[in-house]
């Protein structure tokens, strides 16, 4: 099996779950318990605490673990409009974010009381800091755009649209789920004043977010009950995905710069390998600003998902969307987003490399692909 969808999980690294284990298992204790079993488990939730704030320029008072990045974005869109529930609000936001922050802020829209600005983007999918400057309104409470997509691996111009919103008495988050491990983020650098990350997108294990929130900003609790997380997020705490996540941030970011050439070597040879044989195929994104393993191909003429599903009984997986998205047989928002027409987002599959896929696999892919598609297009 050649695993090549790394945008929707990645495996857990070795390290991370050899540190989370023991919390599974001996040192199971409650982390809000005063005795030496709960005081043992305290310390390692936050040592996570300062490894991860030290990942991401931030301090550990800033971070918050979540059940994961839909979570904490939801909580950003959800509080901050509680916050300004007595004004009229206003929110920016792209037309190709993650349904976690579009489908909250179209809730919040028909709840009332908000209006919501969904910016397009050009045909690589990236947001023009103009747009943002022109869609600014006198009650605009928050914008928020992603980092980089999970579809196209497109990365946004996060530190322009920082640097302008300073001072504008305007809250800014970034959705860096994909981002958070994979390429160099520093929420100084960024600007921002809300960050969401994932866990299981840089081989940490699933069930654990992580909310930047900059130091001095008031955010509601999304959920109520103990003084967990400084009382801002009630509940046992998941020890042991806290831990994974604070052990695979600091051995992604350790061996990112190496690992990102390598990555893009891989996407690559995948690519050109691809064009080799099939010439029309083309690249849905930004070759530029983009994500180092993470690849989406358009092939003419035909289905995405019967490709995707003929490459699975090859033993290769890849996608044709976001994971939270597949099975509905609707094309891509994002790849719509771009100007492509309905039918040649359904053609398209994403490919997503990481830590542990090699050339030698990359050049299975090329020919698993091309021999597929040569064989759908002899059915047509």
């Amino acid at each position: 099996m050649i695993y090549a969808d790394n945008a929707a999980t990645t495996r857990i690294s070795d390290r991370a779950f050899e540190e989370m284990l023991p919390f599974l298992r001996e040192q199971y204790g409650n982390a809000s318990s005063q005795h030496s079993f709960g005081v043992k488990a305290k310390r390692a939730v936050e040592h996570a605490r300062r490894q991860v704030a030290a990942a991401i320029g931030a301090e550990p008072p800033e971070i918050t673990f979540t059940s994961g990045g839909s979570e904490a974005n939801s909580w950003v869109l959800r509080c901050v409009a509680e916050t300004y529930r007595n004004e009229s609000i206003h929110i920016i936001t792209s037309a190709i974010e993650h349904h976690s922050v579009l489908n909250a802020c179209r809730a919040l829209e028909q709840g009332g009381g908000v209006e919501v600005t969904c910016l397009p983007v050009d045909d690589t999918g990236r947001v023009s800091v103009e747009d943002v400057k022109a869609a600014i309104k006198h009650n605009t409470k928050l914008v928020s755009i992603m980092l980089a997509n999970n579809e196209i691996g497109t990365i946004q111009p996060i530190p322009q649209i920082g640097s302008y919103l300073k001072g504008r008495d305007i809250l800014f988050h970034t959705d860096a789920v994909q981002a958070v491990g994979h390429i160099p983020v520093d929420v100084n650098d960024l600007r921002v004043d809300f960050l969401t990350a994932s866990a299981h997108k840089f081989n940490g294990a699933k069930g654990t977010g992580i909310l930047y929130k900059r130091s001095g900003l008031n955010l509601p609790p999304l959920v109520f009950g103990g003084e967990q997380e400084r009382g801002l997020r009630a509940g046992t705490e998941n020890v042991a995905g806290i831990v994974s996540a604070g052990f695979a941030i600091e051995e992604s970011i350790s061996e990112m710069a190496e690992e990102a050439r390598r990555l893009r070597s891989i996407i690559e040879v995948t690519v050109e390998g691809i064009k080799e044989k099939i010439p029309s195929v083309r690249v849905n994104g930004d070759t530029k600003f983009c994500l180092p393993g993470t690849v989406n191909l358009g092939f003419n003429g035909i289905s995405g998902e019967s490709l995707m599903h003929l490459l699975d009984l090859k033993g290769i997986c890849v996608s044709t969307s976001s994971a939270c998205t597949s099975g509905k047989g609707e094309p891509s928002h994002v790849l719509l987003a771009l100007g492509l027409s309905e039918q040649q987002a359904k053609s398209a599959i994403r490919i997503s490399y990481g830590r542990y896929n090699t050339i030698d696999e990359a050049e299975v892919v090329v020919k698993a692909v091309c021999d597929v598609y040569a064989k759908m297009m002899d059915v047509l």
